[in-house]
């Protein structure tokens, strides 16, 4: 007997569910975000994965082991430090980033370098040859691991894979083209993303298998299909970058299992992605010529500290109504620190133009990057270079004063590291932090006059 269908409206947000249209969610607020979508009246008995785990019974905390959680440890350090250590035997998670970014290269180089496990390579979107050609890339034609791939969308027979090759970690290339026979809905439909992973958890779970899912990403930013996808994962990583430059940020939304607090930093070869470990070598330019227009700010993202060149170009407007560029920068907070500059300081530049880049493609929401734009752009304003060999970190606000910041011992540990021998910092910022046994001489200022009069003279 054939199975009827009948269609249904969900929420590509929340995964609710409608019989009809609706313009708002009734479950998570959300304005037309419902889909239609396919589906079985009866739905044909799963075929997904089964085990023969035992009914759970209640059990009282205080008689829970507490022993510690097994980690895999992964081959990039980087990686291992986003996740907090490492893949947790059982977890499940969801790699999320744009097209060509580099997702499957970050996950393929970090299971072909893994020698003592099994691990199972599940691709819905690339051929066998297209995988081998890329490991090839990778490994330089030398692969030397215990990796299986697999190219299937279907869910049932993933499973079947799974059981025939038991592997010690499944990757998922992407879970967006996955789909069960169970639901009528094609692949990727917010139906089919759900019990996808709905399934892939119990896998997980009940077999303390850790599996990785590589998802696609909607033009908003945000993981592609219901955000019910993000609650049922243990950890969600974002790969950020832009695809014109050569640095990638790894970034942690959610951790189960870990801080969202570390970030990790690569730089795309031709042979795939190389860990950055030391960022502010990197993002420093190592021209001995002093040009002006450029200021060395110190700035935080996650827990890391790092230094970073800012780029400013102040030049008089060509047709009238001056310009306003800015890359790697908020460019409204931008335009804040120009009318601080012109109000409390009396520097004229609303005839004129001015660019700002914050240098290596890296987007910066840091606010104690403020003192190194304005630093830039008075540079350039006057065409006199910043002093060499000093950085400067604080947040600017309305009235001109120079406010603390979070984490300065940080900030200044990373500076005297790289061989600065000035940070200017704002006022009182220092209170309870230990400066003894650091070379760098720490000038602290209250207001932007301040840092320009040292800067200056």
């Amino acid at each position: 007997m054939a199975t009827k269908t009948k269609n249904v409206f969900f929420c590509s947000n929340c995964g609710a569910e409608s019989p009809k249209w609706v313009g708002k969610c009734p479950s998570c607020g959300e304005w037309n975000t419902f889909v239609e979508e396919t589906v079985a009246t009866k739905p044909a008995k799963s075929v997904g994965f089964h085990s023969e785990k035992k009914m759970s019974r209640p059990i009282k905390i205080s008689e829970v082991a507490t022993d510690s959680e097994q980690r895999i440890k992964l081959p990039s350090k980087e990686l291992n430090r986003v996740l907090g250590g490492g893949l947790v035997a059982g977890s499940i998670i969801l790699i999320g980033g744009e097209p060509g970014i580099g997702k499957s290269t970050l996950v393929l180089q970090n299971v072909l370098r893994i020698r003592s496990r099994k691990v199972l390579y599940v691709s819905g979107e690339e051929s066998i040859q297209q995988l081998k050609m890329r490991a090839d890339r990778i490994c330089d034609g030398n692969i030397q691991c215990e990796c299986y791939i697999i190219c299937e969308t279907v869910l049932e027979n993933i499973f079947n894979g799974i059981k025939e090759s038991n592997p010690d970690l499944v990757i998922i290339d992407s879970i967006q083209t996955i789909a069960t026979d169970t639901l009528e809905s094609s692949a990727g439909s917010v139906a089919q993303v759900r019990e996808c992973a709905a399934q892939l958890l119990k896998f997980a779970k009940e077999t303390l298998t850790p599996v990785i899912l590589i998802g696609h990403i909607n033009k908003e930013g945000s993981i592609a299909g219901p955000k019910v996808l993000e609650h049922i994962v243990d950890a969600v990583i974002q790969f950020e970058g832009d695809r014109h430059y050569m640095y990638r940020i790894l970034r942690s939304i959610k951790n189960r299992f870990g801080s969202t607090s570390e970030i990790g930093i690569y730089e795309m070869k031709q042979n795939g992605l190389r860990e950055v470990s030391n960022p502010s070598e990197m993002l420093l330019s190592q021209s001995i010529e002093d040009l002006s227009g450029i200021a060395i700010g110190v700035t935080l993202e996650g827990i890391r500290p790092f230094l970073i060149e800012t780029q400013a170009l102040v030049s008089t407007a060509a047709y009238g109504t001056a310009q306003r560029s800015v890359t790697g920068f908020d460019y409204k907070r931008m335009n804040m620190l120009l009318a601080v500059l012109e109000k409390r300081v009396g520097f004229k530049l609303a005839q004129k133009d001015v660019f700002l880049n914050i240098a290596g493609g890296l987007k910066v929401n840091d606010p104690a990057l403020d003192l190194a734009v304005i630093c830039a752009i008075i540079s350039s304003n006057v065409d006199i270079p910043v002093k060499k060999r000093v950085c400067v970190t604080g947040e600017v606000g309305l009235s001109g004063e120079i406010r603390q910041v979070t984490r300065i011992e940080h900030r200044i540990s990373e500076a005297d590291k790289l061989g600065f021998e000035y940070i200017i910092i704002p006022s009182n910022n220092l209170k309870g932090v230990k400066t003894d046994g650091l070379k760098i001489e720490i000038i602290e200022a209250g207001k932007v006059e301040d840092a320009f009069r040292f800067l200056f003279g």
